[in-house]
């Protein structure tokens, strides 16, 4: 490269030059006076050239200098583009990243638009009445009277009055799935037909007929049964009389309000095999995401560990399959048993999905005793299931370690590994938390192969802010599994429901994904499992199914496969060809004039949230000029008071895009907007808990009854799903009585709070499209704790009746062929309904017996507690509820609660036994009342045994039903009733006996007076 050396380096030209060498004298005198002549010229020459510029040397000079200056000009310009074009680079980088920014603003607008067009289609619902499908008419409406504006917009889009096809569609997770043709004959090209994934096995006709036939006679034998104890009353025993009779209605139209539902049952039936084919044929799989939700406070530890291993070696992708486990009680014992089993499952995983061994927790695996080598198993599996049973036994010693070293709490709180202070130190009172257990990258198992990924969430606690318990952690785990992996199917397990059944979320698929029903299904529920002795059977293979052929079952709690878009409130998807049958069509028909100022302005908004830019252009163009930006961003607030603070989590409702990007790990904006959405005050002036997520109730624990109602009352429908082996069974080995009183007591109280809120299906969600026997199902499930009082009631009579004389019927009653035929009609009729009942469900006997003893004494013990606690509730502001943990009733105050922050709780010391008390008193009573009557048998000869045998049936018929009960109050070792309760039952009785003898002493007379004193 030339520089300023080369241009100094150039000869200076017009310089005098030396002479050469020396001549001769004279020549060099010659030469001399010449050259001085010539030079002096020259010399004059030269200064006149210089003084003029224009001398050929420097014309020469400052060319090449020139020159020279040039190409040094040229090389400095090229080093100046060469920065410039950097500089542009940078500045279109620029450019390309904000031009990103705003195409994700222009899409959270879009999905804000969207989430608009559905406020708007529930707000004109819940103003207009039960005019359900309002928008459906209303761009009918707009085909035929289209305005300049619709024009205008039907020249973007090619459909009138719709989101336009690029961007997110409020719609159920089956717009992902294929969809059948319009005839309904094949699938979306019209070739082939649709294979469902799931269909409906009937009842036999034969079996199903003959149980409501039975059913029917039974009730017509009911009615004349009614009409005999109207037309004969008993005029000596008139109050008896009319109690029993009383007692006899209320429990009749119990039965019959439960009965009314039954006579559809059905069962369910999947086809693994269509879902498995539509996986290999179709580019995207129609299996897709699902987050598990799994939810403990304060749990043992091996429960929760086993439930996450169980969920995590399901045979699902890893790569759709997201576990979160929400620790509502901050316990740093259950972090640090989630992070072992995180360890653990590095090793268990590939083991159960290389082997498919059955069940996938390995607690209940190894606690089976099978022999391996009975089979002549291979020598890898026995040898790698030793190693992986001893390598399990490793794990129970440390989690069993924790457990023991959580008993002891120092008093500056716990510490983590690496010195700071466990954040939640204080259960009530701790920030938010979220760990990434499984999800790094290079979270591999033994094999290399992918780990479903493992979260652990702990929301935050603050005083003074409501938590809502169970379905305040259920909607924490909604909103950061949105975030964070947003599958579009949500699985809610308890701490101790282990999956017994690796196919299990397969099976959900069958129903959620399929393309006939798929798109209108909420959810589909599993049974849960017990054990061999399982007191819920008779509810899950008999109530359910039954249910299930109506609108489908109820959600309990857990084992439930959700559909995410019907937790978020969304409608479903009803097809073209049944809109006429839905009853928004009725109810629409019945309105033959609506107003048209009403349509006018709800038409007007309609183009706006089809809009899909927001700018000035669009708005000058597109849209009419009253919708100024203070209009579209009111519009978008009312997202953020429908969803919360969180526009990321309002973009994931509208989208069904997750699991997204293998095992990689959230960004750090993710997991802070993640943190956000789990904050004690995020949802305040919103819509969770009441149209969104779980619903609350304020006191009780209903909350899963009152969801369910809700979505399908929305017009969703839900399904039952029964495979075999059962999908989730309960981690507890055995279950007491106590425990089974406390389940009860949980259940009837849960049903009072949910009977005497405003989400009592009696009267909630009257324009609906429930249907009415689902309603008058979702009625006797809500009011059952309510036949408590007559049940008691008329458990009580027959011992009332042994031990004054008297009689609820006629004396003639039993001696009357008439009278006694229709008495042995009625039993007949019962005992075949029954009998029935249990053929087409398949029940065993026994554990239908089972169930009834238990309905029985938890009937007249809990229910009869929950009732009175409903009623204080309601009436006096005061919660009680039920501490098997503490051994106490737990009394609350509203006040008392609201000041101390929805958890801290006063404790009484009422022990839990005082539940005893009432089915103890009637066994002895009843006792009592037959020992009193079979010697004033014997004491008056053989005529007064044909009432007395009567009396003694009646008392034998309660005496069964609590006859479990009283062997566990007199003769069993364990699990006993306390002494407490027996004493109390005995005081109970006599005091009533005595106060009946002196109350009798006066109005009978003195020889029945003596003898019956004799006799007590």
């Amino acid at each position: 490269m030339e520089s300023d050396e080369e241009i100094r380096r150039v000869p200076e030209f017009g310089a005098a030059e030396q002479a050469g060498p020396s001549t001769s004298g004279k020549e060099a005198a010659a030469a001399g006076s010449a050259a001085a002549g010539a030079s002096s010229f020259a010399a004059q020459q030269a200064a006149t050239a210089r003084r003029s510029g224009r001398s050929p040397a420097d014309k020469e000079h400052r060319r090449l200098k020139r020159l020279l200056r040039n190409r040094v000009s040229a090389q400095q310009a090229r080093e100046r583009k060469k920065a410039y074009l950097s500089e542009l680079e940078v500045k279109v980088k620029d450019l390309e990243k904000r031009n990103s920014e705003l195409e994700e603003r222009l899409s959270t607008l879009q999905n804000e638009n969207q989430m608009l067009r559905q406020v708007l289609k529930n707000t004109t619902v819940n103003r207009r009445g039960p005019g359900v499908g309002l928008l459906r008419r209303l761009e009918r409406y707009t085909t035929l009277n289209r305005s300049p504006v619709n024009s205008k917009m039907d020249e973007r889009s090619p459909e009138t009055l719709r989101v336009p096809a690029n961007s997110p569609v409020p719609e159920p997770a089956s717009s992902e799935k294929r969809e059948p043709s319009s005839d309904g004959d094949g699938d979306g090209d019209g070739n082939s037909p649709v294979e469902p994934l799931s269909s409906k096995v009937p009842v036999p006709p034969l079996e199903l007929n003959l149980y409501r036939l039975a059913v029917a006679f039974r009730a017509f034998l009911l009615a004349a049964f009614f009409r005999y104890r109207v037309v004969h009353p008993v005029l000596d025993a008139p109050w008896l009389w009319l109690t029993a009779v009383a007692c006899e209605l209320w429990l009749a139209l119990a039965w019959l309000a439960a009965q009314l539902p039954k006579l559809s049952p059905t069962n369910r039936a999947t086809h693994l095999d269509r879902l498995a084919a539509a996986d290999e044929t179709e580019e995207e799989l129609v299996v897709t995401g699902v987050d598990v939700l799994v939810t403990a406070r304060g749990e043992p530890p091996l429960a929760t560990a086993n439930t996450a291993l169980s969920v995590l070696a399901a045979d699902y992708p890893a790569g759709k399959l997201a576990c979160y486990v929400s620790d509502d009680g901050a316990d740093m014992l259950t972090f640090d048993a989630l992070f072992e089993a995180a360890r653990f499952a590095r090793r268990w995983v590939p083991f159960c999905r290389r082997h498919g061994v059955e069940p996938r927790a390995p607690e209940l695996y190894f606690a089976r005793g099978v022999d391996y080598l009975r089979d002549r198993a291979a020598p890898s599996f026995v040898k790698e299931c030793r190693a992986i049973k001893r390598e399990y036994e490793e794990f129970k010693v440390r989690i069993n370690c924790l457990a023991a070293k959580a008993r002891k709490v120092p008093e500056d709180g716990w510490v983590m590994s690496d010195g700071t202070p466990w954040p939640g130190n204080n259960p009530r009172d701790h920030p938010a938390m979220i760990q990434v257990l499984l999800g790094h990258p290079g979270d591999e198992d033994a094999e290399g192969h992918e780990l479903p990924r493992l979260f652990y969430v702990s929301r935050e606690k603050r005083p003074g802010f409501q938590h809502h318990e169970k379905a305040g952690a259920l909607n924490a785990l909604l909103r950061v599994s949105a975030l964070l992996t947003n599958g579009a199917y949500v699985l809610n397990l308890n701490y101790d429901h282990c999956v017994t059944n690796s196919g299990a979320l397969r099976e959900a698929m069958c129903f959620l994904t399929d393309p006939v029903a798929g798109n209108r299904t909420c959810f589909v529920q599993f049974p849960l499992r017990a054990g061999v002795n399982d007191p819920s059977s008779v509810f899950f293979d008999i109530d359910m199914k039954c249910f299930d052929g109506i609108q489908g079952p109820v959600y309990v709690g857990s084992g439930c496969c959700f559909n995410r878009k019907a937790l978020y409130g969304f409608d479903p998807a009803f097809p073209e060809e049944d809109e006429d049958e839905t009853p928004s069509r009725w109810s629409w028909r019945c309105i033959r004039k609506v107003k048209e100022g009403v349509l006018r302005r709800t038409l007007s908004a309609v183009p706006l949230l089809d809009s899909e830019d927001s700018d000035e252009e669009t708005d000058a163009g597109m849209l009419p000029e009253r919708y100024s930006k203070r209009r579209l961003r009111s519009y978008r607030a009312a997202l953020e008071r429908h969803f919360g603070l969180s526009r990321a989590f309002i973009a994931s409702a509208f989208t069904n895009k997750g699991h997204g990007g293998g095992s990689a790990v959230p960004v750090a904006s993710l997991l802070r907007e993640a943190i956000h959405v789990i904050s004690c005050a995020y949802e305040e002036q919103t819509r969770w808990g009441k149209d969104i997520g779980w619903t609350y109730l304020p006191g009780c624990g209903g909350s899963c009854v009152a969801t369910s109602f809700r979505m399908q009352a929305r017009g969703w429908v839900s399904a039952y799903c029964c495979p075999s082996p059962p999908a989730f069974r309960i981690f507890t080995r055995s279950t007491t009585s106590a425990d089974e009183l406390a389940a009860a007591s949980r259940r009837a109280v849960a049903a009072m709070g949910l009977l005497l809120s405003r989400h009592c299906p009696v009267w909630a969600e009257t324009a609906s499209r429930l249907r009415l026997l689902q309603r008058l199902a979702y009625v006797s499930l809500v009011a059952h704790p309510l036949t408590s009082l007559p049940l008691t009631v008329y458990c009580a009579l027959p011992a009332a009746c042994l031990v004054t004389g008297r009689s609820i019927f006629p004396d003639d009653a039993v001696t009357s062929s008439h009278d006694g035929g229709l008495l042995i009609l009625l039993l007949f009729s019962v005992i075949a309904s029954v009998a029935l009942e249990l053929r087409w469900s398949r029940v065993p006997l026994r554990a239908w017996w089972r169930g009834q003893k238990l309905w029985v004494v938890t009937a007249t013990s809990a229910c009869l507690a929950a009732v009175f606690q409903g009623i204080l509730r309601a009436c006096a502001g005061v919660d009680v509820g039920f501490s098997m943990d503490d051994d106490t009733w737990t009394v609350t105050s509203e006040e008392e609660d609201d000041e101390a922050g929805g958890d801290a709780r006063r404790r009484t010391v009422l022990r839990w036994s005082n539940l005893l008390v009432p089915p103890a008193s009637l066994v002895l009573g009843n006792l009592a009342g037959a020992v009193v009557a079979v010697s004033y048998g014997v004491d008056h000869g053989y005529r007064s045994w044909g009432p007395v045998v009567a009396k003694l049936a009646m008392a034998g018929w309660v005496v069964a039903h609590l006859q479990g009960f009283l062997r566990g109050l007199l003769l069993a070792r364990r699990d006993r009733a306390p002494t407490i309760a027996v004493l109390w039952a005995v005081l109970f009785v006599s005091v009533l006996s005595l106060f009946w003898v002196n109350v009798d002493s006066y109005s009978t007379p003195p020889a029945r007076s003596t003898s019956t004193q004799m006799v007590l």
